[in-house]
């Protein structure tokens, strides 16, 4: 919550790695071997990602299972509140930026738009803020999102 708002946390990827360069994701990653909870895989990404100590969240539910299709990977989001003015580290060799837009700018950037990814064109649900294009699986989970949130926050 900030200004009176919900918010949501995301963060750009740099447009030189390997996988998803340069694009625009929830904090989260693969489940280690040793973990057998994914609420504490999603606590320790974002801790590694953007810096936010897993005391500083508190867990509020999960989203359905999002799969990917590049990747095939059936991703498992969580939902957390976090109290608002937390300066953000973010993960030097992976995050470029954390980037945060309130609910009701991300409820108007929603649309369709076509995409051209590996040469192959397709139209999909994109959410545009200013130059920022959230889309693929981010853009499934924050629908789901949404979906539970009524757009006056409460």
């Amino acid at each position: 919550m900030r200004d009176g708002a919900l918010h949501a946390v995301f963060t750009k990827r740099h447009d030189d790695l390997r996988r998803h360069a340069g694009e625009i994701s929830f904090p989260g990653g693969r489940q280690d071997d040793d973990e057998t909870d994914l609420r504490l895989t999603a606590l320790r990404e974002a801790q590694e990602e953007i810096g936010l100590p897993s005391t500083r969240v508190e867990l509020v539910g999960a989203l359905q299972p999002t799969p990917t299709i590049a990747t095939n990977y059936a991703v498992h989001p969580f939902v957390g509140l976090i109290e608002p003015g937390f300066q953000w580290t973010p993960s030097a060799g992976e995050v470029e930026a954390v980037l945060e837009f309130d609910l009701a700018r991300l409820r108007a950037g929603f649309g369709r738009q076509r995409l051209t990814r590996r040469g192959v064109p397709f139209r999909t649900d994109v959410y545009v803020i200013g130059e920022h294009l959230i889309w693929g699986a981010t853009a499934r989970m924050l629908s789901d999102l949404l979906a539970r949130i009524p757009p006056d926050g409460g």
